[in-house]
């Protein structure tokens, strides 16, 4: 099972850095598969902590994709010296315990040092699903077609406008205008 997850780590000099990830659920903690070349992957080879978090506000999630600069607040973790997210519902601190090195995407094969909850989960929301869908869409934009891309984005707008509170919508225009700006970008 693969969670969609926020994960923040930090570097050797304590620079924060956060990032959406998909971090597959192994026994006793996670695998991370940060690509190559990016700052994740840089700070858990140099440090070999993180933190997964858990979080409800999909405005972190597309602006991450979209390299949108987002007020996000972090504090320190609990345990270990990394920064987390101050808002998730909840976070689990990882160490990392082997690396099994690939040229594109190495195996970062975590144990869960500290798990701990923050806030209560509000429930599910429809919306929140489909711009999180519609994020890993636009981080694949140039490879995929654009029929593609106007089928799935189309059937996510169904859920966008029947489900969607403010930060939904907000978050599902940011998706909306990064698949117009490739468009362009591609064009010219």
């Amino acid at each position: 099972m693969i969670r969609e997850t926020i994960v923040t780590t930090r570097s050797p000099e304590g620079v924060p850095h956060i990032a959406p990830m998909g971090a597959t659920v192994i026994e006793g903690g996670y695998l991370l598969q940060p690509f190559r070349p990016s700052r994740t992957l840089d700070n858990l080879a140099a440090t070999r902590i993180g933190v997964v978090n858990f979080i409800d506000d999909v405005r972190i999630f597309a602006a991450c994709v979209i390299g949108r600069k987002l007020n996000v607040d972090v504090s320190k973790a609990t345990y270990i010296d990394c920064p987390r997210l101050a808002d998730a519902l909840s976070h689990d601190e990882i160490t990392v315990d082997r690396v099994e090195e690939h040229p594109q995407r190495p195996k970062f094969f975590c144990k869960t040092y500290h798990s701990e909850g923050h806030r209560r989960f509000e429930g599910l929301n429809r919306a929140k699903a489909a711009v999180l869908e519609a994020a890993v869409l636009v981080s694949r934009l140039s490879m995929l077609s654009d029929e593609k891309v106007d089928q799935e984005m189309a059937y996510l707008t169904i859920a966008v406008e029947k489900t969607a509170g403010p930060e939904e919508l907000e978050a599902w225009g940011w998706m909306v205008e990064a698949v117009a700006e490739h468009r362009r970008k591609r064009a010219s």
